[in-house]
């Protein structure tokens, strides 16, 4: 028989990877997520910063990371400006202060551009699992595992769990656009 949550299931990671992508990208608000996608060379192998230390935001422009590990400061500075963040580390002892700035006018609008983009992606990787989903449908009806109307019935299935995404990916960009072009 086919198994439609596994698609449904391949559709909702799909879409949590681009949850997480979203919330990486700077606002101009702090967001201790924009740091998840930093990582720091650090015991042999790349780890996230939220490993190395803890990390806080007191204020809605600024991100403090407090380092576990006094000779991890210097590692986590550099990873951080090498990171296309845009943003400038003040390091006081194990405490590293980041800055916020404010967005641009021109930065918001390639931002948003940005956003526009990585929702294209997931809705085409949305559409390349129910591809996926009606080849396997079709390679079934094919040796007779199901019927045509079982066939249908799952397609149609598939097809909702796509156009619900396609939604969900549609809302979640507008309001990180809204966000966005909040000043």
């Amino acid at each position: 028989m086919f198994d439609d949550a596994s698609y449904k299931s391949k559709m909702s990671k799909t879409l949590d990877v681009f949850s997480k992508e979203l919330g990486s990208l700077r606002t101009g608000r702090a967001n201790s997520s924009m740091l998840d996608l930093v990582k720091v060379d650090v015991y042999g192998q790349s780890m996230p910063i939220n490993q190395l230390g803890t990390i806080t935001t007191p204020e809605a422009r600024t991100i403090n990371i407090q380092i576990w590990d006094i000779n991890n400061v210097n590692l986590v500075d550099s990873a951080i400006k090498k990171s296309e963040l845009g943003l400038n580390p003040q390091i006081d002892g194990q405490l590293i202060r980041l800055p916020v700035p404010d967005l641009s006018e021109e930065r918001r609008l390639e931002m948003k551009k940005i956003v526009k983009s990585m929702g294209e992606k997931c809705k085409i990787s949305i559409r390349n699992i129910r591809r996926e989903g009606n080849e396997d449908l079709k390679k079934m009806l094919k040796s007779k595992d199901i019927s045509e109307d079982d066939e249908k019935k799952f397609e149609k299935i598939i097809q909702e769990y796509t156009d619900n995404n396609i939604k969900l990916i549609d809302e979640k960009v507008s309001s990180k656009e809204n966000e966005i072009m909040t000043i």
